[in-house]
């Protein structure tokens, strides 16, 4: 017999890049390092102002086609020792963690980085989800918000609003990264907060309003 939405188990899924954390120092630094050892200029300022999809997709704008995917093996590489110790938490992003645990739900991690990279974030900062996956942007979020049956995934890009629509799941979306609120709002959120430090209350309210 089908779960009503009150028994249905919580599960709350979340972007990583500009919603949990603010990967852009170290971002930048890591393209740096790619740019200083290929001889290939990179702008790593435009870079960060634009971040949300996968790697090669950036990568594109900077180096021919046949140099991509070989390019972007060599920057996740250099990922490590460049970018995870300059990357901080976002403010809210334990305190939202947290809440969904508080009402007994599953907090997870669904980002287009390269998951062993997303990994070291979370465990470098200490930010307690339950798992993380990665390799996954857009609509491709869906199968696993599907797999883990999420009924809301909270991003900061219009492709984290098409990801959860796609999912069939509730699409909060954070103004913290390179889409305005007035963007995430016309891409089809559901919600749109100003950042995670409104999540919490948010997250009480929305569940009080489903157990009417």
């Amino acid at each position: 017999m089908p779960h009503s939405p009150q028994t249905v188990p919580l599960t709350v899924g979340f972007d990583l890049d500009m919603t949990l954390i603010d990967s852009r120092p170290g971002i930048k630094a890591a393209y740096d390092a790619l740019s200083a050892e290929t001889g290939v200029y990179v702008d790593s300022d435009l870079v960060v102002s634009r971040l949300g999809p996968p790697v090669e997709e950036e990568l594109a704008h900077w180096f021919p086609a046949e140099e991509v995917g070989a390019t972007a093996d060599r920057y996740r590489a250099l990922y490590p020792a460049h970018a995870v110790h300059g990357t901080d938490a976002l403010p809210g992003a334990r305190e939202a963690i947290a809440a969904v645990h508080r009402h007994g739900g599953r907090a997870i991690v669904v980002t287009a980085k390269y998951q062993p990279n997303a990994e070291l974030h979370v465990d470098h900062l200490g930010l307690g989800p339950d798992t993380v996956i990665g390799s996954l942007w857009a609509e491709g979020k869906a199968s696993a918000l599907r797999a883990h049956g999420a009924r809301v995934y909270v991003g900061d890009h219009v492709g984290d609003v098409r990801g959860a629509r796609a999912a069939g799941a509730h699409s909060v979306a954070v103004a913290t990264g390179p889409c305005a609120g007035e963007e995430l709002s016309a891409a089809g959120a559901d919600t749109v907060l100003p950042d995670l430090t409104a999540f919490p209350d948010w997250l009480d309210a929305h569940l009080a309003g489903l157990a009417v």
